[in-house]
């Protein structure tokens, strides 16, 4: 069941081979009235795990396949999808007082009738549609009547005013909408082949509960329904969820890092050269950054000698560039124009936990 309800729209969902459609409604996959954003028929939504951070947006994420084709299962990697596939990201806040927007964890709304927009402001929707050529990333930006979204080529600003639920810690900051070279930077995840490709819709970000149909499996649900080949039985990887109070802090810190730095930061990705790996598959205490000097990071240290100093979090690259701002220094480089607290802090605990000291050559890595 997609989240259409009983209101779908009149037309079905339209896979566009070529060009770049001016209007998100040229695309059919979900359809606003100024009252609700509902999903059309056949377009499936689905969560991940821990989920990448922007700017505290909260994230509506969907799924059309061409009716009869699967994707196919891959262990690691973004599943194999068909030509025609559209995948949609529509970014958006609870609302606050006096339009304001309000900065709360990111949860998944479990409608089947789609976003009351009384309670939510859409900001844009990106699209990720797979051609034959390839992939291609389309931002499109929502009007204030939230009526429809238009396609921002060359990005967007929108400036809002975060305010925590309780009114307080208000912070008016520029919510940036990527161009296209920025959606491409970021998933472009091999630094050889410079191919776009999907980064959320992977086993170990999927492989968790369907929120939309409790006691399902998503990944189960999606081969089920004939639209995923592949999968096994058993030993399908999954990362920790961000809020499971019974995950470890480790579990939820590389969790954490590898969906939001991993496709990057890994053997293959843009960058593959700083020796920085925060991909879920690195398990090397060096190239996860413990005792690592960096490579080429100019201002970016901060001062700081090396990316990971066990127990000393304060004196770590790695927490230093989250934590920042300044454009020289703060990682990611796009995608945020605020600091992710919970996030710097989960990473604060991770590497306070660490024993050793980097003026010892033989330190290894041990967790309390």
């Amino acid at each position: 069941m997609s989240l259409a309800g009983c209101k779908r729209a009149a037309e079905p969902v339209r896979f566009h081979a070529q060009g770049q459609p001016q209007n998100l409604s040229e695309w059919h996959v979900v359809e606003s009235d100024g009252a609700r954003l509902r999903l059309n028929e056949g377009v499936e939504p689905y969560a991940l795990n821990t989920a990448l951070f922007s700017d505290y947006a909260h994230k509506l994420r969907t799924l059309w396949l061409p009716p009869g084709s699967k994707a196919r299962y891959h262990p690691d990697e973004a599943f194999d999808f068909p030509v025609g596939t559209i995948i949609s990201k529509t970014f958006y806040y609870p609302r606050g007082q006096n339009g304001s927007v309000l900065r709360v964890a990111e949860r998944v709304e479990e409608s089947l009738d789609g976003l009351d927009l009384s309670k939510v402001r859409l900001i844009e929707t990106r699209l990720l549609v797979r051609r034959d050529r390839g992939w291609v990333a389309l931002p499109y930006v929502w009007n204030e009547e939230q009526t429809e979204a238009t396609l921002a080529r060359a990005g967007e600003t929108v400036p809002l005013t975060l305010h925590k639920p309780d009114g307080s810690a208000k912070q008016e900051f520029a919510y940036m909408v990527p161009d296209e070279n920025q959606c491409a930077g970021c998933h472009a995840t091999n630094n050889t082949t410079r191919e776009m490709h999907p980064i959320g819709p992977k086993a170990r970000h999927m492989n968790r509960e369907d929120p939309w149909h409790p006691g399902e499996n998503q990944l189960a649900r999606m081969a089920a329904l004939g639209r995923l080949q592949g999968l096994p039985k058993q030993g399908v990887p999954f990362n920790a969820r961000l809020d499971d109070a019974q995950a470890t802090v480790e579990d939820r810190a590389r969790a954490y890092l590898d969906v939001n730095c991993g496709h990057c930061h890994s053997q293959v990705g843009p960058a593959d050269t700083s020796g920085l790996w925060l991909d879920a598959n690195t398990d090397d205490a060096r190239r996860l950054g413990l005792c690592k000097p960096p490579v080429a990071a100019g201002q970016g240290t901060g001062d700081h000698m090396f990316d990971i100093v066990p127990g000393r979090p304060d004196e770590s690259i790695l927490v230093y560039r989250m934590d920042s701002l300044d454009p020289g220094a703060m990682m990611p480089e796009v995608g945020r124009s605020t600091v992710h607290e919970e996030g710097v802090a989960l990473v604060r605990d991770w590497i306070a936990a660490w024993l050793g000291s980097c003026s010892n050559e033989d330190t290894k890595v041990a967790t309390k």
